[in-house]
């Protein structure tokens, strides 16, 4: 049976009172180490209410560190900040008590059933008597399993354990809720569900921290942190990240003898990168105006017909992949990094 973290779930009794009109986060300087690992190096966050933040970076980047440091599970090493308004270190207790929180790996009671579940985390949370059963039909409703209340929790798929959790972290009605990896794992029908019922708590005014390493789910957050090695290497919307973020810009290319052609555009200057993509060709480089004009001229020379050529958005994963490579490149690379 999973073991509960009274440091998370045990809600305290003493009064606290938030600074009124301060962001949801606001942390300077938070650092942790484990020995001499470094895990999270000297983060600046500012995050505003009713806003879905993401930390997007590969496994082992220390997204969950700075979760659980957010959360008060973690104790910082170093730095300063608030959290839903409370002083992350003064206030911790009062933290939990307006918190949210789905852990990476699946935390309910799998041999309690659905409403067994429900019902515990109820009492976990403190949730008021006479709100209890509106609260308990709510998370039914919301995560579909309002013909399942007698089955296993063992025994449901993994989508709908997904979202059973999702509804008992929010069973209270937290002003902030933390979600650390909830999709892994999770087929992508299942996973574009889950997104559909962040949306809607997002709508009602909810503040949703998430942690991913999928890069689809990029386009579902309102801010972005992208994480590496412990360090935050680039902060901003979707939109501003694709658009600013990466230096080098994409083109696509579709002509005949697609194989054939990818040695001759490797060739030319500024071309730091020729990828097959479906029919096409994605090419990334240092000047799109100077390999744009080159492109016809070489494909040309090498018999090869042009069909089209455009300058595309990058995605995401183009700009993490070209970032972590300017990162590696430029900065002396930290030691290996703790979750």
């Amino acid at each position: 049976m999973h073991q509960i973290d009274p440091k998370l779930l045990v809600k305290s009794h003493v009064k606290s009172i938030p600074m009124r009109g301060a962001p949801a986060i606001s942390v300077k300087g938070l650092t942790k180490r484990f020995g001499k690992f470094i895990a999270v190096n000297d983060i600046n966050l500012e995050i505003e209410k009713g806003k879905v933040f993401g930390f997007l970076g590969p496994n082992g980047a220390g997204k969950s560190t700075i979760i659980r440091m957010l959360c008060g599970i973690l104790e910082p090493t170093a730095g300063i900040g608030q959290v839903a308004g409370y002083n992350m270190y003064t206030q911790g207790e009062a933290i939990k008590n307006v918190i949210g929180y789905m852990s990476q790996k699946f935390s309910l009671y799998e041999d309690l059933t659905v409403m067994e579940n429900i019902d515990f985390y109820s009492g976990i949370y403190c949730v008021e008597a006479n709100k209890k059963d509106a609260r308990k039909a709510w998370v039914l409703e919301m995560a579909g399993l309002k013909d399942q209340v007698d089955t296993k929790t063992a025994l449901l798929p993994g989508g709908w354990k997904q979202r059973l959790a999702l509804g008992c972290a929010v069973l209270h009605e937290p002003s902030l809720i933390f979600l650390d990896e909830p999709t892994a794992g999770v087929d992508p029908i299942s996973r574009r569900k889950f997104w559909t019922l962040i949306d809607q708590l997002a709508a009602s005014g909810v503040t949703i921290i998430v942690t991913t390493h999928y890069m689809d789910e990029a386009e579902y957050f309102d801010q972005i942190a992208l994480i590496y090695r412990g360090v935050v290497i680039a902060e901003g919307s979707p939109e501003e990240l694709k658009r600013d973020a990466m230096p080098e810009k994409i083109l696509e290319v579709f002509c005949s003898n697609t194989q054939e052609a990818i040695p001759h555009l490797r060739s030319l200057t500024g071309v730091r990168e020729v990828e097959l993509f479906g029919n096409g060709l994605h090419l990334v480089v240092s000047d799109a105006d100077k390999v744009s004009a080159e492109i016809p001229l070489v494909l040309n020379k090498a018999g090869i017909k042009l069909k089209s050529l455009d300058r595309i958005t990058s995605s995401m994963e183009d700009v993490f992949v070209s970032l972590i490579e300017k990162y590696d490149k430029d900065e002396r690379p930290l030691a290996e990094v703790a979750r």
